[in-house]
């Protein structure tokens, strides 16, 4: 009789599949476990806030800029009014121009753009648009009177009006190509005057208009919206391009910060502090800058009514008192109050300058004074000497005093660091450094021009240059009319 023999290798072959078939039931297991961790992870990194917010923008009227050293601009305030609503800390970045922007966004080491762009498909497979939304196009500046006065043509309504106008313009500009696309489609002539001289931008010429130099031009309609709270008198209802969507930019990564920042818009139009923010920036009206540079001689007469015999103001004795410190004459001290508050003791202006002298509220600290002791004309003078000491000290190297008193005022109002940007251009562009009339303060009004704020030279990026050219020949002409009316008075 044959024992069979039992079957060990099948069994052994079974058992070895098995184990292979469990490992690899383990691996594959072990391998989704890591991808959802991973793909977890990932989706944790897109949706979390960076723990401290890098913002990068371009310097500009609209975006970011220093006045008095302070830091301006309605983007600027915009972003961190969101910031601190959604309790981060904030580093702000200036890029030179906007592929440097794109370039840090891209590479990561920054969060988020300020400086709106246009919302469009190409740039939609790139960026993810975030914020609020705002509408801007091309639009006419004109005179508001042309239509109150019933001037028969001038007040133009819409565009086929156009035909036959006197419009000017930056040469080779998108203002210009839209004005010549304007009449192809209108079959008519419009009076084009291109300008060439690149010493003339958009600011310029709605001063120009504001100033019955010229009629009209076209500019951005942003930027009218900003630049009119110093003209009362133009008007930009028309618009003559299409409006684009402009919004903030971020990388398609931040998924997080998108959503919040879009979250925090939708609520913002709401919200107190936005509306005093929009407000001050595109509704008030600056009307201690309403008149700009121009042509025409400087009307003193509504200035010398506050004059009496021999003295300018209550506050004369405290610019006597002063004035030595400084080895100027006090009358300059006069005519810096009368500007910057017309001897209003306790006004605050828009840009959040205070009291007499009109300090800014860091200035005042920086010597010594609180927000409320500002208002204190004592505490002003007294300051606003001891600030201009300081601004004289960056220009000891210029021999002539009364450049080196002009640079200072200028340096007073606008900031040092814009000045010596000023006088940087001067001297490359061939001009005098040293020099205030005719030189640096043709550059100081350069730098709301992209050309010049932009320039490598050009460190502190973009001022609205005009008011410091105009208060610096406002402050001496009334400085030598005080003089000649207090000829008598001590020194």
């Amino acid at each position: 009789m044959t024992v069979a023999k039992p079957k060990s290798l099948p069994m052994l072959l079974i058992l070895l599949l098995l184990g292979l078939a469990i490992a690899g039931a383990s691996i594959a297991l072990g391998y989704r476990r890591t991808k959802q961790k991973e793909q977890g992870t990932l989706y944790a990194r897109r949706m979390a806030l960076p723990d401290t917010l890098r913002v990068v923008t371009l310097s500009g009227a609209t975006t970011y800029f220093t006045y008095r050293d302070e830091e301006m601009g309605y983007q600027y305030e915009l972003v961190k009014l969101m910031a601190d609503s959604l309790g981060l800390p904030m580093t702000l970045h200036i890029a030179p121009n906007l592929e440097a922007i794109h370039n840090l966004i891209d590479s990561g080491l920054m969060d988020l753009s300020i400086t709106p762009e246009a919302v469009s498909g190409t740039g939609k497979q790139r960026y993810r648009y975030t914020g609020l939304e705002e509408r801007s196009g091309l639009v006419l500046v004109q005179r508001r009177s042309s239509r109150q006065q019933g001037q028969q043509g001038m007040y133009v309504s819409n565009v086929t009006q156009l035909l036959g106008k006197r419009i000017h313009v930056p040469a080779e500009s998108r203002y210009e190509q839209r004005l010549l696309n304007l009449e192809q489609q209108l079959g008519g002539d419009i009076d084009i005057v291109a300008l060439s001289d690149d010493t003339i931008n958009s600011e310029d010429l709605m001063a120009q208009v504001a100033n019955r130099e010229i009629d009209y031009t076209v500019v951005d309609q942003e930027l009218a919206r900003l630049t009119k709270r110093y003209y009362p008198s133009i008007d930009i209802k028309l618009e003559i391009g299409f409006p684009q969507r402009l919004r903030w930019i971020t990388s398609p990564e931040r998924v997080g910060l998108a959503e919040a920042i879009d979250r925090w818009a939708e609520q913002a139009p709401e919200v107190e502090a936005y509306k005093q923010l929009y407000k001050r920036y595109f509704e008030e009206e600056q009307t201690e800058d309403s008149q700009e540079p121009s042509s025409k001689p400087y009307d003193w007469r509504g200035e010398m009514l506050h004059l009496g015999a021999g003295h300018l103001s209550p506050y004369d004795a405290l610019f006597q008192k002063e004035a030595p410190r400084l080895g100027w004459p006090w009358q300059i001290l006069a005519s810096i109050a009368y500007q910057e508050s017309n001897f209003k003791a306790e006004i605050i202006g828009w840009s959040g300058a205070r009291g007499l002298m009109g300090i800014m509220p860091r200035t005042g600290q920086s010597f010594g004074a609180s927000k409320a002791e500002l208002l204190n004309p004592v505490v002003s003078v007294r300051v606003s000497v001891d600030c201009l000491l300081a601004t004289e000290k960056y220009f000891r190297s210029v021999e002539d005093v009364e450049q080196r008193i002009r640079l200072t005022l200028a340096g007073y109002n606008a900031g040092v660091a814009h000045i010596q940007d000023a006088q940087r251009l001067a001297r490359k562009y061939g001009s005098d450094p040293n020099r205030w009339d005719g030189h640096v303060e043709e550059f100081i009004r350069l730098k709301s021009d992209p050309k010049y704020y932009t320039d490598p030279v050009c460190k502190y990026g973009y001022l609205r240059g005009r008011e410091t050219y105009k208060y610096v020949r406002e402050v001496m002409a009334r400085y030598e009319l005080y003089r000649s009316k207090t000829s008598t008075a001590a020194e």
